[in-house]
């Protein structure tokens, strides 16, 4: 059989996977730019195989009829004069000009299935072409009703357009999306080098940090990223936005081409496109323009204040951001003691080509908090790191003071060092200067739950679940922070959405089991602690917590000895505790000041803690509290 060349735009390579997939199962030679190596001549390369190719199929879709699927059209007009024209149509739209009176295959909202008669007439109509023969015609039935966009417009002010067919379908339903509320989706690598992955979606996050911090209301990178394979119009349902970013990046030694489009979420509209082919080291300029062209389509006026937030803690230095983009995709993806020292050697790296490029201080000092809290050789090497910590994004402030991530990163270190009245000061400056970053929304709620205002957190919350509706961390910061406040049945309502979204997290569990430990349900909190696994140290210290409150003291002690074994002083909050709820308040209470000693970071939750509530009363425990500057 000869080869058939897949012509489509960018943006739409998810989707089309399933077909490339079932064709191929069923025997075709499929070629499509996925294909192309990183350092090859795309042009080239496509050309050939397009003209050689007995077969070519044009995926008609939202993007590729849109001005900016010039390529596509190119490539099909090759293709009909050839005569190995075969279209599909993905999203019900009618061809471009001069192709609209040829069928086109339907396969909108197809997910794969192969015995599809949909599939099954593609099938049929590509072994034709590859045979040299007319492909029959499209069965009757399974011919769609297309929207004429001259149709459309006529209907104007109606809300109405006329079908094929008879019927009406009617526009405008639902509620209205804020104008100013994005999603920019992870731009498709072209590149031909899965490796360059991270590139392609750093430019993507670089977009939405750029965005929010022009006032729009931008969607989060986990809400974004899940539901990248839909298309535009239900990725915007699912989202709640009224716009979507999408775009392209192809990259070799010599050149990089970045595509963009702003694409309407409710009507499929494109509001903005353009195709960027430059130099390798224009990639920051591109990325400005990007940002400040949506800025322009979508009416947001860009002053002196704006444009320099557009860049806000970056670089000029396209080499230093590429080696930032790796740091923080392998932050995404690692946390282990090897893979923190690597981003370190990274960011350094950032660093010597560009020593006032903030971002990079901000996520050395992310990076070194956790090797200190996590892998410390020494007590004095773990405190020797928070104060590498704190230079650092000291640093990143001093070149940027309205640097909302780095704020957040400050509050954390105050937390580890057991300083909560500034924690609060940095964690509230954090949100003022970035009040749309799901990132630092995320981390300041993490702490917020514990030494702040509940409504206030809850209200961050509800707005960090607005910005990033499929991220589970939001869900359960706020099954905590219900927990935390005492309203223990909305902490297990919450705790159960997030195992919705994502089943394989044990702390949504242990606030379950906790939360039915307060309401006196003990056979099921112990049910649920059976959920995660048995050397959790929060799972065998909620264990001797049940224990001791159902009178089970030998259970309580031997889990209290477990816990020495596993994680020595370490745990001192722990054995408070369990001392509290055995009854043992002397002992409960030096075990709480072992822990101030070692400046043990749960004493964070000292102040809400329903489970030492039997020494609350305790004026030792008031004292407390003012010594850690809760009062």
């Amino acid at each position: 059989m000869g080869e058939v060349f897949l012509s489509y735009k960018a943006e739409d390579r998810a989707r089309l996977k399933p077909l490339v997939a079932a064709l191929e199962a069923d025997g075709c030679q499929i070629w499509w730019d996925a294909h192309i190596g990183g350092g090859a001549d795309w042009r080239e390369e496509i050309q050939d195989h397009l003209d050689g190719a007995h077969c070519v199929i044009v995926a008609w879709s939202e993007r590729s009829v849109g001005p900016d699927g010039r390529f596509v059209r190119d490539e099909a007009t090759r293709a009909l004069r050839r005569g190995a024209y075969l279209a599909i149509s993905v999203d019900g739209v009618d061809p471009p000009l001069g192709f609209g009176e040829l069928q086109a295959i339907p396969l909108g909202g197809w997910k794969g299935n192969r015995k599809d008669p949909r599939y099954q007439a593609l099938l049929t109509a590509v072994r034709a072409r590859l045979a040299g023969e007319t492909p029959p015609p499209i069965p009757a039935n399974l011919a769609t009703p297309r929207i004429s966009r001259r149709t459309a417009i006529a209907a104007g002010g109606a809300g109405l357009v006329a079908v094929a067919g008879g019927g009406w379908v009617v526009f405008g339903g639902g509620k209205a999306k804020p104008p100013k509320r994005i999603a920019v989706m992870p731009f498709a690598n072209l590149s031909g080098d899965p490796a360059q992955a991270y590139f392609s979606d750093g430019i993507a996050e670089e977009l939405r940090g750029a965005l929010s911090r022009i006032g729009l209301e931008v969607i989060g990178r986990t809400s974004s990223d899940a539901v990248k394979d839909l298309d535009t119009k239900a990725a915007a349902a699912k989202l709640g936005v009224a716009n979507i970013l999408t775009g392209s990046v192809r990259r070799s030694p010599q050149t990089i081409r970045i595509g963009a489009q702003l694409v309407g979420g409710n009507d499929g509209v494109e509001h903005w496109a353009q195709t960027y082919d430059r130099a390798p080291g224009d990639t920051i300029k591109i990325q400005t323009d990007i940002a400040a062209s949506v800025a322009e389509a979508l009416s947001v006026a860009l002053g002196m204040a704006a444009r320099a937030a557009l860049t806000l803690g970056g670089t000029s230095d396209s080499v230093a951001q590429d080696l930032f983009l790796k740091a923080d995709a392998l932050r995404r993806k690692s946390d282990d003691k090897e893979a923190i020292k690597t981003r370190l050697g990274l960011l350094d790296a950032a660093i010597a080509r560009d020593p006032d490029y903030a971002n990079a201080y901000v996520e050395k000092s992310v990076a070194l908090m956790t090797l200190g809290a996590q892998y410390p050789a020494s007590p004095a090497d773990g405190a020797m790191k928070v104060a590498q910590a704190e230079q650092a994004v000291n640093k990143a402030i001093a070149i940027a003071p309205r640097l909302g991530t780095g704020y957040a990163a400050l509050g954390n270190i105050a937390v580890s060092r057991l300083d909560f009245g500034e924690a609060l000061a940095m964690i509230r400056r954090a949100l003022k200067e970035s009040p749309n970053s799901s990132r630092v929304l995320k981390l300041a709620a993490d702490n917020l739950i514990f030494i702040g205002d509940t409504d206030e957190v809850l209200a961050h919350l509800a707005h960090g679940l607005s910005l990033d509706p499929l991220d589970a961390v939001f869900y359960v910061l706020r099954a905590q922070a219900y927990y935390y406040s005492r309203r223990y049945n909305q902490a297990i309502d919450a705790a159960r959405k997030a195992l919705s979204v994502a089943p394989e997290r044990q702390l949504p569990h242990m606030i379950i089991g906790n939360s039915l430990q307060e309401l006196g349900k003990f056979a099921e909190a112990h049910a649920e602690y059976r959920k995660i696994p048995t050397d959790n140290l929060f799972r065998i210290t909620n264990e001797a917590i049940l224990a001791a409150r159902t009178g089970d003291v030998d259970g309580a002690t031997t889990r209290i000895a477990r816990l020495q074994q596993m994680a020595g002083d370490a745990a001192s909050y722990q054995y408070g505790q369990i001392h509290a709820q055995l009854g043992e308040a002397d002992r409960a209470f030096a075990a709480l000041d072992k822990a101030v000693e070692a400046k043990d970071p749960g004493l964070i939750y000292l102040k809400k803690d329903p489970v030492l509530d039997p020494i609350r009363p305790d004026p030792r425990f008031a004292a407390l509290l003012k010594r850690l500057k809760f009062l």
